[in-house]
């Protein structure tokens, strides 16, 4: 096979009118198979988009972008595979595991592309690597900040051995400043692995403890251990026997140390771009690759040298915003084809790098959803691709709670609902590399010419703009964040949208509010968050991205392990996005913006001043306004809000942009003497209606449209995605729209703010979103909105017969998802349903998976398990 292509032509771009109908081809097909209808631009019905198959065999997932990926899709029955290893001389490929569900290593024979072992482990976070004769296995054993060591017999492992540290992990200096730090400190947390040539030496990247450690591959000796700065998480490692060095990749840090093997000495320090991960050596260790996971980029560094020759851009377009996430590495066998995964876009960078610092693009591969790992055949004929969330989203229709007691092992909450696959793709010919580079345009609802241009045609009048600077008669925007909850919770009861009626726990009596706004100004039934829980949704609602240290992290915590500090909302430096958050957009623009609990930290008392958990809000945030705390009322944070208000008004001005967290929905369980979760979701219902009154009571009325989603919609039964949710679009230019089943996300939102307040977008999933253009009318409806009353007692209380009640006591509730949300939403649904009303058995969604096969995917199995 000769390498080197020639750069594959981009003139296959998306036709205008399909961009104008979703993004990606094939959906109108499908909404036309559904049946629903959205409001078009001229305001007549037109066919509504669904997440799901569509007839050619593409997938829509919730954010509007699709998959079809190239080669053959082999089930793993395993849950966010992270890193692939391939056998140094047999065809077996070795699959790390580290998701929501079991950690585990997969071995997979690479001829028959079936799995043929698994070896569950306690923990792993990432780390695994092959002995130079292929005998032996080392796996990092996350959390419990060991390494695994396995025998290796024909792709089967046995004889685990632990290698251990002799001691804890001495504190660094200076000390932790804040509690997340603090927690984390003695706890190293193994990342990447890599044994010197003859095998006898172990070098394992600690990501969360700052250090490389070296140990004794045979005896596990620990033989020194080097700390690399504070808060730069090592994270990747490469050796070069022939300079006598090992490069380690400082996560947090941006940028690539080189350590001398015998002394442990820092030789060269030299700077990437956020967020370095794998790294790879080329050209007898001349050459070193860097992904750049918060960028779109790898770096190439000259290590003899020490410069960088080139930053190669990895997205679809050479000016895209940072979200594409490059994260894995692989090189063909004549080091001329430089691959690169892309994990939130989805697709496999091709890239010629016969001559290194002169780059050229070859075309794209598509790949599954949320690609974590890319490798290649010995030969180089056949690349593996691992997807971390597998080949689509699901719904979960008879609800993800599962039932108290010993309960089987369910996938339908959120979490853990994605199945991982392998992509296995046939080395492309140069026509067939043409192909799939269209198929991933096509995927991708960017405009690659403009990328950060609107993709919609915006309709005659409409008070949202077509581009960012033009000008909109609404001058305020006021974003409303709520948690943890799907459209069927809420809505499932409204026969105007698209509902499950046996789903709704919280119906019209419970939240009248919410179905009068629905109501009264426009019901949005196709609408989708991008995150999985809170510790994402936060980052997604904020920055429209979630970093890859904040996706890689959050499952570890959320199965169970309280080592693991919850990643975002501030926390931690390096869960910030290249591209900001809202509030940093606003500045850059000069919009004045207020924060009301959302990144602040509460004071030990409600009438404590609270702090910002990022330097942008210093200043521009309510101390005084409580944030996530489920022993505070919501309707307390809607008056504290109203008397902001009534000061802006006596001022003559108010921010622009205002955020404002209404948390109660998430509800406490049924603790005795607590408020019931009915109780918690009227007594939210009643605050967003007495705001949104306030509001329209206003002098800012007539300029101004609320926003209201949640953080995510974990866990709660949905029948269309368990990615639907409850939003509502509230001004005097949504009055009266009806229902808008245009298939929207939480990124669609904040284009829409966006664009009305003249902020560029934070990332290629708020630059690609459509905006909410056919929730808008040209002419504003200036009546206010008038709240309902609670129906229910705000002062229900838990009894102690209510069903959960013991296991209530024992939830951790002081922060969003510290609880076990498995247990926590049985006990919210039996609470409202009835403690004999058990949930249904699971459905699971069928995939079309080819096991066998060749690239054109002519022969496919229907696994109705989605298994």
């Amino acid at each position: 096979m000769r390498w080197g292509w020639h750069m594959v032509s981009r003139s296959g771009r998306l036709a205008r009118e399909a961009i104008a109908v979703a993004g990606v081809l094939g959906f109108t097909l499908q909404a036309e198979a559904l049946g629903q209808e959205a409001i078009g631009p001229d305001r007549e019905a037109v066919a509504a988009i669904w997440p799901g198959i569509t007839p050619e065999g593409s997938v829509v997932l919730p954010n509007g972008w699709s998959l079809k990926p190239a080669g053959s899709q082999v089930p793993l029955a395993g849950d966010f595979p992270v890193l692939m290893a391939r056998h140094p001389s047999e065809p077996v490929l070795a699959v790390l595991f580290a998701g929501y569900r079991t950690h585990e290593v997969v071995t997979i024979d690479l001829e028959s592309n079936r799995v043929i072992g698994r070896v569950a482990l306690p923990a792993s976070f990432s780390g695994l690597v092959w002995s130079p004769g292929g005998d032996r296995l080392f796996v990092g054993g996350g959390f419990d900040d060991l390494i695994y060591r396995f025998e290796h017999d024909s792709g089967l492992l046995s004889g685990k051995v632990e290698i251990r540290y002799p001691g804890p992990l001495v504190a660094a200096d200076p000390p932790p400043e804040n509690e997340q730090d603090i927690r984390r400190t003695g706890q190293r947390v193994p990342g990447g692995l890599a044994l010197s040539g003859d095998g006898k030496t172990l070098w394992v990247a600690n990501v969360w403890g700052d250090t490389v450690a070296k140990f004794d591959a045979e005896t596990g000796a620990l033989l020194g251990e080097f700390f690399t700065g504070v808060r730069t998480y090592p994270y990747g490692l490469a050796i070069d026997e022939a300079r006598g060095r090992v490069y380690a990749s400082l996560w947090g840090a941006s940028a690539v140390v080189a350590i001398e093997m015998e002394t442990g000495d820092r030789v060269a320090r030299w700077e990437t771009e956020e967020h370095p991960n794998e790294l790879l050596l080329a050209r007898e260790g001349k050459i070193l690759y860097v992904a750049n996971a918060n960028r779109n980029t790898v770096s190439v560094i000259d290590t003899d040298e020490g410069r960088t020759l080139e930053t190669i851009g990895t997205a679809i377009a050479p000016d895209a915003p940072a979200g594409s996430t490059p994260n894995a590495l692989a090189l063909s066998p004549d080091e001329a084809v430089l691959f690169v995964s892309n994990a939130n876009t989805n697709h496999v960078a091709v890239v010629n790098v016969e001559q290194p610092g002169r780059s050229r693009s070859m075309g794209f591969l598509p790949v599954g959803w949320y690609p974590t790992c890319v490798r290649l055949s010995e030969d180089g004929k056949t690349i593996y691709v691992s997807n971390g969330k597998g080949a689509m989203s699901r719904s979960n229709r008879q609800g993800p709670q599962p039932v108290a007691g010993p309960r089987p092992p369910t996938v339908e909450y959120i979490g853990g609902l994605f199945e991982g696959t392998l992509s296995v793709i046939p080395m492309p010919t140069p026509d067939r590399m043409a192909e799939l580079t269209r198929t991933v345009y096509e995927c991708s609802p960017i405009d690659r010419e403009s990328p950060t241009a609107v993709i919609a045609e915006r309709p005659e009048g409409n008070p949202i703009p077509a581009k960012v600077g033009d000008p909109s008669p609404i001058k305020y925007c006021i974003y409303i964040v709520k948690e943890n909850r799907t459209y069927d919770q809420v809505f499932g009861d409204l026969p105007e949208g698209k509902g499950a009626p046996e789903l709704c726990l919280f119906p019209e009596e419970v939240t009248p509010n919410h179905h009068a706004l629905a109501r009264e100004f426009v019901l949005l039934d196709n609408f989708y968050v991008e995150s999985e829980v809170s510790a994402d949704g936060h980052e997604w609602t904020m920055a429209a991205y979630a970093t890859d240290f904040v996706e890689r992290t959050w499952p570890l915590g959320y199965r169970g392990d309280r080592r693991v500090p919850y990643p975002s909302e501030g926390n931690f430096e390096i869960a910030r996005p290249a591209g900001g958050y809202l509030w940093d957009r606003a500045r850059e623009a000069g919009v004045s913006y207020r924060s009301y609990g959302e990144f602040i930290s509460n004071g030990p008392t409600p009438d404590a001043p609270g702090v910002a958990t990022v330097e942008t809000l210093e200043g521009h945030f309510d101390p005084f306004f409580r944030s996530y705390d489920l022993n505070y009322p919501d309707v307390k944070r809607a008056e504290r809000f109203l008397e902001e208000l009534a000061r802006f008004e006596e001022e003559g001005e108010m921010p622009q942009l205002m955020i404002v967290r209404l948390p109660n929905d998430h509800t406490a369980g049924t603790r005795v003497g607590g408020l019931t979760p009915r109780a918690m979701v009227a007594d939210n219902d009643l605050a967003l209606g007495k705001l949104v009154e306030g509001v329209s009571k206003s002098k800012f009325w007539p300029e101004t449209a609320i926003f209201v989603v949640e953080d995510d919609a974990q866990n709660g039964p949905d029948h269309v995605d368990a990615h639907r949710t409850v939003a509502l679009c509230i001004s005097p230019y949504t009055r009266g729209t009806g229902k808008d089943s245009t298939m929207y996300s939480t990124s669609s939102m904040l284009r829409t703010m966006e664009l009305i307040l003249g902020l560029e977008p934070m990332s290629q999933f708020d630059a690609a979103a459509r905006p909410m253009y056919a929730s808008f009318r040209p002419e504003a409806d200036l009546r206010p909105y008038d709240h309902l009353p609670a129906r229910i007692d705000l002062e229900e209380v838990n009894l102690a017969t209510a069903w959960g009640a013991e296991l209530s006591e024992r939830l951790d509730l002081t922060k969003e998802d510290a609880a076990d949300d498995l247990l926590f939403n049985e006990i919210i649904w039996r609470s409202v349903k009835g403690a004999d009303s058990p949930m249904p058995a699971p459905v699971r969604s069928a995939f079309v998976l080819q096991v066998e096969g060749d690239e054109d995917d002519e022969d496919e199995d229907e696994d109705e398990d989605g298994e």
